[in-house]
């Protein structure tokens, strides 16, 4: 079964910050070369529904949504549980995960980096 994972950030309309969601979706790829990879926002960008159309397009039948926020707010308490049930397909297998922020290693990843900037 191929896979797929989207890569869910809030958007903004410059077009100058997304791009480093767009470097993160080419090192997922990268790391991950046989899941295909998609990003998606709430605003001003692809919606999740048409990223997990793009994916269904390209064969994958089970797709992690990962949200690109650092905590859980309301977006992510509300919006994208409403989000993910509205996309979901009977042939596909869709996910919700927990934002990456809130993963340990994450957590260490930026406190190092912070530390490291001094």
């Amino acid at each position: 079964m191929k896979e797929g994972i989207v890569l869910l950030g809030h958007g903004s309309r410059d077009p100058e910050w997304s791009q480093p969601f767009e470097k993160i979706a080419v090192s997922v790829g990268k790391r991950l070369p046989a899941v295909v990879v998609a990003l998606a926002y709430l605003e001003h960008g692809p919606s999740l529904e048409e990223a997990v159309t793009a994916l269904a397009a390209k064969g994958a039948l089970s797709i992690r949504v990962v949200p690109l926020f650092l905590g859980t707010g309301g977006h992510v308490k509300d919006d994208l549980p409403k989000l993910v049930a509205q996309a979901k397909r009977a042939e596909i297998q869709l996910v919700l995960e927990k934002p990456i922020g809130e993963r340990p290693d994450v957590i260490e990843a930026l406190s190092a980096a912070i530390a490291a900037a001094r």
